[in-house]
C-alpha cells in the first residue's frame, strides 16, 4: 500500500502531522508493507527565492496582529508540538521563506533513497535548531548531513531547472486532488486525510484502506497550513 504525503517544511502542522502519522503507522499491523512517499507543496510559492523573514514578523503582517500576539500564536503551536508529540520547537529566531530549493533537493533525495532522512533533517533544522534552511549554505549542509553527496547537492542548487518539473508536477497533482492545505495524506489514491490528525485516525484509515473498504466520509479537516501560507492556530 502506498501513502503519499503532501507537505512543506515551513508548515508547523506538517512537522507535527508527520510525527502523528508515524505513531499511527507504528500501530498498524501491516506497517512493513506500506510505502510512504513525500510530495511537494509550497506554502509561499510567490516569495522571492533566497530571501527569508522572521516568522513572528510574517505572522503579525499576515494576520494583522501585534508582534506580541504573533509570538503568542507561535507559542500555542509550540506547546502542541512539545506536549503532545515530544517535538523540539523554538519560537524565536525562526525564518520563513520560499521552499522551492528544499523541495528540489527532496526529489534528489528521493532518487537516492534518502528522502525521509532529508525531510527529517530539514524539519529539525527549521523548527528545533538555530539554523535557517532558507540560506543556501545551511540547506546544503543539512542535505549532506542527510547523506547526500555535497557536489551533487551544490549542482542541483546551482541549476534552478534541476528537479523543478517534479516539484511542479506534485503541486499540480495536489490541485487536481483538491488539496488546498497541508499536510495532506492520500492512501492508495482513494482515501484522503487533511491536517495533523491524531495518530489513531491514521491507524483507522490505514486499516480501512488495507481491507479495501470504502470509507463513508474522509476524516474532517484538522490543523493545517494553507496555500497562502496561513496556518491554523490551536486555541489556549
Amino acid at each position: 500500500m502506498r501513502v503519499e504525503i503532501w507537505s512543506d517544511i515551513a508548515c508547523p502542522w506538517c512537522y507535527i502531522g508527520k510525527a502523528r502519522f508515524a505513531k499511527g503507522l507504528a500501530a498498524f499491523a501491516h506497517r512493513d508493507r506500506v510505502e510512504v512517499v513525500f510530495r511537494s507543496f509550497e506554502l509561499d510559492p510567490n516569495s522571492a527565492g533566497g530571501s527569508a523573514a522572521p516568522v513572528v514578523e510574517m505572522l503579525a503582517e499576515k494576520y494583522g496582529r501585534t508582534l506580541e500576539e504573533a509570538r503568542g500564536m507561535e507559542e500555542h503551536v509550540a506547546a502542541t508540538a512539545r506536549r503532545a508529540e515530544g517535538l523540539e520547537y523554538r519560537t524565536e529566531g525562526r525564518d520563513h521563506g520560499n521552499t522551492f530549493d528544499i523541495h528540489r533537493l527532496l526529489h534528489l533525495a528521493a532518487a537516492r533513497g534518502l528522502q525521509e532522512e532529508l525531510l527529517d533533517r530539514a524539519f529539525r533544522a527549521n523548527f528545533a535548531e538555530e539554523r535557517s534552511v532558507f540560506d543556501p549554505e545551511v540547506l546544503a549542509a543539512v542535505a549532506v548531513e542527510a547523506g547526500l553527496d555535497e557536489a551533487e547537492v551544490r549542482a542541483v542548487l546551482a541549476d534552478r531547472t534541476a528537479y523543478a518539473a517534479q516539484v511542479r508536477a506534485d503541486e499540480q497533482e495536489a490541485a487536481e486532488l483538491g488539496a488546498t492545505a497541508v499536510p495532506f495524506f492520500v492512501l492508495d489514491r482513494r482515501y484522503g486525510i487533511s491536517g495533523g490528525q491524531p495518530a489513531e485516525v491514521f491507524t483507522r484509515a490505514l486499516e480501512q484502506a488495507w481491507e479495501g473498504r470504502e470509507a463513508a466520509e474522509p476524516a474532517p479537516a484538522a490543523d493545517a497550513c494553507g496555500a497562502d501560507g496561513a496556518c491554523a492556530v490551536p486555541q489556549a
